[in-house]
């Protein structure tokens, strides 16, 4: 995917087994989505936080978060109910939206990179954050991205 491209739409199971739209949620503002590889990791755990603990930043630009991984709903509601998480995790199980976004791994061991992608209400891309080791990274940058974006428009 590159910078300015419109993303393609998708549906996947939330971590209560409810089906969430992509463009369902980008008809309220921009959607910072980060794919994790492991939920209930330390390192999913540590990225996860901090997009939680960052909640009245991100609704300031009236963005809305979403976490994916290929974990199946149930894992997805351990992780979710064990750190309070207030936005989605949806259940990518079958790798099929990685795949899209063109993080899928072909390894077992890491399903998917750690990229954060920021989306605007236009359903362009507008930034793709990669990072593997830091943790902060996604949402601070994704912040920055939102800053930036709310400055022009």
């Amino acid at each position: 995917m590159e910078i300015g491209e419109v993303v393609q739409d998708f549906t996947l199971d939330d971590q209560y087994g409810v089906a969430q739209q992509l463009y369902g949620y980008l008809e309220h503002g921009p959607v910072v989505l980060f794919f994790y590889p492991a939920a209930l990791s330390k390192g999913c755990t540590e990225e996860s936080c901090h997009f939680r603990d960052l909640k009245t930043e991100f609704e300031a630009f009236e963005a809305q978060r979403l976490g994916i991984s290929v974990d199946g709903v149930e894992k997805q509601r351990k992780f979710s109910d064990r750190h309070a998480f207030d936005y989605p995790l949806l259940s990518d199980t079958d790798g099929s939206v990685a795949k899209q976004f063109g993080v899928k791994r072909s390894l077992d061991i890491l399903k998917v990179k750690r990229w954060t992608f920021v989306i605007g209400s236009d359903h362009r891309l507008k930034e793709v954050i990669k990072s593997e080791v830091r943790m902060d990274a996604h949402a601070d940058r994704a912040l920055n991205v939102l800053r930036q974006l709310s400055s022009i428009g």
